[in-house]
């Protein structure tokens, strides 16, 4: 069942609300001589849009006037619709603008220097390159396969050990709240683990777009094993949701051990584990 709400009509505009916007974009940043490369990441570079999709803009600038352009990030954005807030901070690279339409840009200025092959860039949509660099880029970038590496599975690994003796911390406080973010981090990790070992890049992690969803890269049965882990704020339903996670956990360890070839340790495993479970 979906949510029922008055929003409905309008929601159903925001596509071409985002269109209108694109134009305004660019239209207000090719002819400016100072922007080199205008490029389109997330669901637009992707070309996997739906109703809600973000515009996640990326403007490279030249050199000489990039802390300029940063500076100057919220006012420019203004340039394109009726902004009704911000929400990032002065001293970064990024602006977020939430707009009257209920569209939302996300806003990254970069130099040359800044913009490298990377799996993130396999898949966007350029609609300005002056000096054609971003064509290498892009070219370059689809030659780059993601592996997991051995300090990422160590990190991964380690730090669900730690989600997990601190929930149980968490729930012997009754920090609730605090027990159920750290419930909320070892989804996150299952989830991670998933991609990781499907030899997907994983998010940045907290970052769940498109985990869930028609877009995801999971699995039905993994999509499942999500929903199903949820809990209420009762410390015996949290902790047995953990308990349920334990097994598939252990499957997707050992799988990436074997990946990237470090020692299983199973015995290790069961040692922390079995300090709180």
């Amino acid at each position: 069942m979906g949510l029922v709400n008055k929003h409905r009509e309008r929601d159903l505009k925001i596509p071409k609300y985002r269109q209108t916007m694109l134009i305004e974009i660019e239209q207000d940043l090719i002819t400016d001589e100072n922007v080199l490369a205008v490029f389109y990441g997330g669901s637009i570079g992707n070309r996997n849009t739906d109703i809600y999709s973000d515009i996640d803009l990326r403007i490279v600038v030249k050199d000489d006037v990039f802390e300029e352009y940063r500076l100057n990030k919220k006012e420019r954005a203004k340039n394109w619709g009726k902004v009704l807030y911000f929400e990032d901070f002065p001293w970064t690279t990024y602006s977020v603008a939430h707009y009257d339409t209920f569209v939302k840009v996300d806003t990254f200025y970069y130099k040359t220097k800044d913009v490298q092959p990377s799996v993130w860039l396999q898949n966007i949509s350029i609609v300005y390159d002056k000096t054609e660099f971003l064509e290498d880029v892009l070219k370059k970038s689809n030659q780059i396969s993601y592996r997991p590496s051995v300090q990422e599975v160590e990190i991964w690994r380690t730090k669900f050990f730690a989600y997990v003796h601190e929930a149980y911390r968490r729930v012997n406080r009754k920090e609730m709240y605090y027990a159920l973010n750290c419930l909320d981090n070892l989804r996150m990790s299952m989830a991670t683990a998933w991609y990781m070992d499907k030899g997907l890049q994983p998010n940045s992690f907290g970052d769940w777009a498109k985990y869930e969803g028609v877009r995801s890269e999971l699995q039905s049965w993994q999509l499942s094993l999500l929903a199903d882990w949820h809990s209420s704020r009762e410390p015996n339903d949290l902790m047995s949701v953990i308990k349920k996670i334990i097994p598939e956990f252990l499957k997707i360890h050992k799988s990436l051990c074997e990946k990237v070839e470090i020692e299983e340790n199973p015995e290790w495993v069961d040692e922390i584990l079995a300090m709180v479970l």
